[in-house]
């Protein structure tokens, strides 16, 4: 997979802006540009060095004013000889300045090809190639920052000391095997082995919470017609989304928004109000209400607590495991209604119970927290360390997994190639996640998902 040709694409976002890059990547990188660039001083490119002067075609006409600079590999984002031009962010400029490169010798790179050259060539792993994404795609400080982690290296290092704690009970094994007279020292296989063990389970139980981080949720807020939906939708957003006035049945459709709470990137769903109708349009609203609730990641449940204690009931009939109960308009309560004792003596079986009002901050804060607390679940015990993907969950669960028959093998004294067959499985699964051990078509996948220029 890995090529030597040149490839060159716009690394900024599409559209007009006052500036636009564009970088190259491959032997023919600095060449190319030379070719294209008349600096306003002679003289040629040195590294790392920016120089004023115009991008010209191949008939000498000007094209525009830039900067341009020259790495050599490796200390580039590459590992190759890379090279970049800042022009004016005008469309047409960035398109005429893509055509003299491509047409020096350059050709379109692919979506993600520069950060594939870079694991490539060794300079990252594939954890912290994903985080390049991460860093790009983040909606919340919290995502954000958990990138940043990836980046710098937090999960391929914790990767890296479990490899090392295998690898040294695995070599162990072998030598017995392949040198069973040579005296090779006595060593407890088993500790090392529980230790890789109990690293991969905390990254394990905190692969849920990094992945909300992540990926953020979606929040389906539901209930009866003027259980205060809309306004909570407002209220959490802190601006005027939804329609909200006295008369049941104002929201007829779903409504989405995108919100962040306390770091976490969240998509807000206002919906229907579910009761018994006669009329076509309100029943297809409450049909898309029911589709939200199918969907989502927390149910928050609307009840006005003045009201009915069937409302309550009907609250927590779609999913109580996945529903945090909210308890409206509670600064009309005369005194506490019993509904809320009631709803509190429900509570076990659903997410949470909160009372709001919208003219209360307070309520609205508390209710925002245990959205989030909700939602995120439990943190991981490593810091920094956190399995941020469905693949990198389900590598080290069969990582851990080839750990158990190991450990069970152990414990039933197996010869030493049996154990070192379990371990090796082990290694293998955790090289999926670093990308020491990958094949072509899962790197395809990962890096399709790239923006064209990364």
């Amino acid at each position: 997979m890995l090529t030597s040709d040149t490839i060159v694409a716009v690394a900024t976002a599409p559209g007009a802006a006052a500036l636009a890059v564009i970088r190259l990547s491959g032997d023919a990188a600095h060449a190319i540009v030379a070719a294209v660039f008349r600096p306003r001083r002679a003289g040629r490119l040195r590294p790392m060095r920016l120089r004023y002067g115009w991008v010209v075609d191949g008939h000498g006409a000007l094209v525009d004013e830039v900067l341009a600079v020259v790495m050599r590999a490796p200390h580039s984002y590459t590992a190759e000889d890379m090279a970049e031009i800042s022009c004016h962010g005008g469309t047409l400029v960035v398109q005429r300045i893509i055509a003299c490169l491509l047409a020096a010798g350059a050709r379109a790179a692919q979506p993600g090809e520069f950060t594939l050259r870079a694991f490539l060539n060794g300079r990252i792993d594939l954890t912290r190639a994903e985080a390049v994404m991460d860093v790009v795609a983040a909606r919340s400080e919290r995502a954000l920052a958990l990138a940043h982690q990836q980046l710098r290296g937090a999960l391929g290092d914790a990767i890296g000391q479990l490899r090392e704690e295998l690898l040294g009970a695995l070599a162990y094994c072998t030598a017995l095997v392949d040198f069973p007279e040579d005296g090779v020292d006595a060593l407890e296989v088993g500790e090392p082995l529980r230790r890789a063990r109990a690293a991969a389970q905390r990254l394990l139980d905190g692969a849920a919470h990094a992945m909300r981080v992540r990926e953020g949720a979606r929040v389906v807020l539901c209930g009866r017609p003027n259980a205060g939906k809309s306004s909570l939708l407002n209220a959490l957003l802190g601006h005027d989304r939804a329609i909200v006035t006295p008369y049941a049945g104002t929201t007829r459709d779903t409504i989405e928004a995108h919100a962040d709470l306390g770091g976490l990137a969240l998509t807000l769903v206002d919906t229907a109000g579910i009761a018994p109708t006669d009329d076509p349009i309100e029943a297809l609203g409450i049909e898309r209400s029911h589709q939200a609730i199918a969907s989502a990641d927390l149910i928050v449940a609307l009840v006005d607590a003045t009201g009915a204690v069937a409302a309550l009931h009907e609250a927590l009939a779609h999913d109580p495991a996945r529903t945090l109960l909210v308890l409206t308009k509670c600064d009309r309560w005369p005194e506490t209604p019993p509904l809320v004792a009631l709803a509190h003596a429900h509570a076990p079986p659903c997410a949470g119970v909160v009372a709001v009002s919208i003219h209360q901050p307070a309520t609205l804060a508390a209710c925002a927290s245990a959205i989030t607390t909700i939602v995120l679940g439990a943190p991981a015990d490593d810091a920094g360390a956190a399995l941020t993907r469905p693949r990198h969950r389900d590598a080290l669960r069969r990582a851990a997994a080839a750990l158990d028959v190991a450990l069970a093998g152990v414990a039933e004294h197996r010869s030493p190639d049996l154990l070192a067959l379990d371990i090796h499985d082990a290694v293998l699964a955790l090289d999926e996640i670093t990308g020491a051990h990958v094949d072509d078509d899962l790197l395809a996948a990962i890096f399709s998902r790239f923006c064209i220029g990364k």
